[in-house]
This record gives structure tokens, C-alpha cells and sequence, in this order.
């Protein structure tokens, strides 16, 4: 390649009718001046390219690293919804165990409290009866107390040990005190 000092130093011949020597050297000083503020020029951007070249570069590895990375969060959130989706099912299992839990102890409980309102129907039911028939015989005792009062009004008084008689209240009823140890009238024996 053709340098600006080679293009200054070049010297021609004369001949007979030759170009003037003052303009020839005059356009060859222009030349080697052009000549050389291009060939800055064509260095200074064969820099430029250079550095561009590496920057591409750099930036192919960064976007090798980066579709890297964007391939290593696709795994990780495929991953992640995997892991997320077992964890539902775990809960939802978990949450259906303890829901059939309590309906299997909710069941189990209704039927103790059945058997327990069945059983104190029955208790009420037998109380009941015993109390009836409690009343019926105090009432039958109570009849044949007061029968038997208002046939004899003269009867004597066991607790004290002296004869008398049993004063009637009103109605012709004999008072407590007439009452045996267990709180039931007993009739008093006919002399």
C-alpha cells in the first residue's frame, strides 16, 4: 500500500512536454495530505470495529448467560409448580382425612347421645311409673287413713305413750305429728 511520505519522495522524470513541476508536487502534497487524513480515518474506525466486535462478543456470552438463566428459572418455576401442585394435593388429602375425622366422630357422637336420650327416656320412664305407683299406694294409704279417721274420731297416741285423741284439722285430717319414722301416715290400730 501506497503511503503519504511514499507519494512526497516519488520523483519523475522529466520529459519534453512534461506537467509543470510546481503543480504536480502541488497535487501531490494534496494527495499525500488526503491520502493520509483516510488513512487515520480507516485506523481510527478499524479501532472502532475492533472495539465493537468485542462488545458484540461480550454480549453473546452475556446472552448465552442470560438464556442460560432464563432456562434455569423455566426449570426452577416448572419445579416450583410442581412442588405447589403436591403441596395442594397434600393439603387437599389432608384436609378430606380430617373432614371424614370429624363426620366419622360427629356420627359417632349423635349416635352416643341417641343411646343416651334413649336410655334416660327409658330411666324417665321407669321413674315415672315408680312415682305413680309411689303416689297411687300414699294415696290408697292417705284414703284408708282418713276412712278410717272419720269413722273413729277417738284414737289413741302412740308416739307420746298416753291415750288420747288425734285432733283433726280441717277436712277431718289427723296433724303431722301422727306421722311414723319414714313419713307415711300409718294408721293407728282399733282397740
Amino acid at each position: 500500500m501506497i503511503t503519504p511520505g511514499a507519494i512526497q519522495r516519488k520523483d519523475f522524470t522529466r520529459g519534453v512536454r512534461g506537467y509543470k513541476e510546481e503543480e504536480v508536487d502541488q497535487f501531490l502534497d494534496l494527495i499525500a495530505a488526503d491520502l493520509d487524513t483516510l488513512l487515520r480515518e480507516n485506523a481510527s474506525l478499524k479501532e472502532n470495529i475492533k472495539a465493537l466486535t468485542q462488545e458484540i462478543d461480550s454480549h453473546r456470552g452475556s446472552d448465552s448467560a442470560i438464556l442460560g438463566t432464563l432456562e434455569a428459572a423455566k426449570a426452577l418455576m416448572t419445579e416450583i409448580s410442581a412442588s405447589a401442585e403436591k403441596r395442594a394435593e397434600i393439603v387437599l388429602k389432608n384436609a378430606e382425612l380430617d373432614a371424614e375425622r370429624i363426620r366419622r366422630e360427629a356420627r359417632e357422637n349423635v349416635e352416643h347421645m341417641t343411646e343416651e336420650a334413649v336410655a334416660l327416656s327409658r330411666r324417665w320412664e321407669l321413674f315415672s311409673g315408680r312415682f305413680r305407683n309411689l303416689l297411687e299406694t300414699e294415696l290408697d294409704r292417705f284414703d284408708s287413713f282418713s276412712a278410717g279417721l272419720l269413722l273413729d274420731e277417738s284414737v289413741p297416741h302412740k308416739s307420746s305413750g298416753r291415750k288420747g285423741t288425734i285432733s283433726k284439722g280441717k277436712g277431718g285430717l289427723a296433724s303431722l305429728s301422727d306421722l311414723s319414722p319414714d313419713k307415711t301416715f300409718k294408721a293407728p290400730k282399733q282397740p
